[in-house]
This record gives structure tokens, sequence and C-alpha cells, in this order.
């Protein structure tokens, strides 16, 4: 089996992520729901539920939002983002992202989420992001 297939499987669905998430929480364009998103829509992130009418209610909600994403990996039907995002919390936060695609639409989501805390101000001293 070759394994050009999965890479373009997995490139693809990378653009797919960073297109749709930069017109829907960036540009605050409400039918990149409709582009990139597919029902049933299901949503881990314990501050959200599942479905895409939550995201509509969400996002033009948002206050001085930035994504910016500092690392990103595939495998087949997932993507994976590492970012910075200013305006989803008080303060800045470092939020890793994984996102399942079924047929070229985000179908899944998962999140890590964590307050970002300067390089001196770790225990290791190094970066989170």
């Amino acid at each position: 089996m070759s394994e050009r297939p999965a890479a373009d499987e997995a490139r693809r669905n990378t653009e797919i992520v960073l297109t749709a998430m930069r017109e829907l929480f960036v540009e605050k364009d409400l039918a990149a729901l409709d582009r990139y998103w597919a029902e049933p829509y299901v949503q881990h992130s314990p501050r959200m539920s599942s479905g895409l009418d939550t995201l509509r209610a969400t996002v033009p909600e948002l206050e001085g939002f930035s994504w910016e994403p500092q690392r990103i990996a595939a495998q087949g039907d997932l993507v994976f983002t590492h970012s910075v995002v200013h305006g989803w919390a008080p303060e800045p936060v470092v939020i890793v992202d994984v996102f399942r695609l079924e047929d070229g639409r985000i179908v899944e989501h998962w999140d890590v989420v964590q307050d970002l805390v300067p390089p001196g101000a770790t225990v290791s001293g190094n970066p989170m992001v």
C-alpha cells in the first residue's frame, strides 16, 4: 500500500482546517460552517455543546479574537493544531485542537486549553509554544 494517498489526505485535511478556522473565527464568516463543517458535528470540548448551532452563536460574540497556529500535524482524517489564542478567555491561552474530517468536512473536535505562561515563569524555562 502506498503512503502517498495518506499523505495527500493529510495535506488536504490540513488545508481545509486552516482555511475553515481562518474564515470562521478570524474573518467571522458564518457561511464557513456550511462550507467546511458537517452535521452531526460532535464536540468534545467541555465548554461547548455538539452541533453547529453552538458555533453559530459563539463566533459573533468573540471580541479581540486571534488564532495563531504554531504547529500543525495531520494523520489521515485527523488534524492537530497547537496555537496561541487571544479572545477565547480573558487572558491568552494555548490550545491544542484535534479535528476529525469526513469527506472533506470537519465532523468532530477535541481541545485542550491552558493559560499561556511566559517562559520565565515555567519551571523548565521553556516556552509553551
